[in-house]
């Protein structure tokens, strides 16, 4: 190969290579392709793999008739803060283990038909014929007829629980309820008929508690017993005896007794009859 051959090769290859490399530097051959994964407010978009679940039932916040879980919320407390059984709860909200709930999950704490809609009289029309004409002419007239008055849920007879003496009176800020001195293993009488919602020591501060439901307005609390004698979903008379008088979670033998309205504690001595 002459010289001249040699060094046109040579030079071609130098052109060449400088191609490759101007090539290289202007297009990365190691970059990925990113996807976006929020648009400019920071919000997810479609197809992004960082969307967050939603609380179960957030599209109900701020209803009326719901509750938001707060941090150190539990079933029981939100049930009993709002006049209803945790069963009850539960089931309203489809809360499949009534152990776990997360804060920001939205919870039904009224029934799914209020009460009022229940008690409301119902008007229906009566079609009344005219004796003056022949059935077959007969000109239809309408008639309300209101169904029978539902008495007031409010329409409660009350006992007291325990025969003790007071020891300490209801007050809304340090003591939501009657405390009731006795001895160990006195009767805990049920202040009125009802039903049993709760039985268990899950409540801090009320050591094994039962709570009845009477009605549609009223539960009953009755704390600190030594032997609880019912189940959840029994119906209970007036006047049964439903616990022994015992000193769980407390200092001392007693009965807290707390009558709530509509989930708000109340004094329960303006229900009690006058001893």
């Amino acid at each position: 190969m002459t010289g001249l051959k040699r060094k046109f090769i040579d030079v071609a290859m130098l052109s060449l290579v400088a191609t490759l490399l101007a090539a290289c530097g202007s297009t990365s051959l190691n970059r990925a392709p990113v996807e976006e994964r929020a648009n400019r407010g920071g919000s997810p978009v479609v197809g992004s793999s960082s969307v967050v679940k939603q609380p179960q039932g957030f599209e109900n916040a701020g209803k009326p008739g719901y509750y938001t879980v707060k941090p150190g919320d539990t079933l029981l407390r939100i049930s009993l803060d709002n006049g209803q059984s945790a069963q009850d709860v539960a089931r309203w909200s489809q809360v499949q283990n009534p152990n776990r709930i997360e804060v920001g999950q939205v919870l039904r704490v009224v029934p799914p038909v209020s009460a009022e809609v229940l008690v409301k009289p119902v008007v229906k029309p009566v079609i009344a014929a005219s004796a003056a004409k022949p059935a077959a002419s007969a000109e239809a007239s309408v008639v309300p007829v209101t169904s029978p008055a539902v008495s007031s849920d409010a329409e409660i007879n009350w006992i007291w629980p325990a025969s003790g003496a007071v020891l300490a009176v209801f007050d809304e800020a340090k003591n939501k309820g009657l405390d009731i001195g006795g001895a160990l293993g006195d009767p805990v009488l049920a202040a009125a008929e009802g039903r049993v919602v709760y039985v268990g020591s899950g409540l801090r501060g009320y050591g094994n508690l039962i709570i009845l439901k009477h009605n549609n307005v009223f539960l009953t609390a009755y704390a600190h017993n030594q032997t609880l004698l019912v189940k959840e979903d029994q119906s209970v008379l007036k006047g049964q005896k439903i616990a022994e008088m015992g000193n769980s979670d407390t200092d001392r033998v007693k009965l807290h007794f707390e009558v709530r309205r509509q989930g708000k504690p109340v004094d329960p001595a303006k229900f009690l009859p006058a001893r």
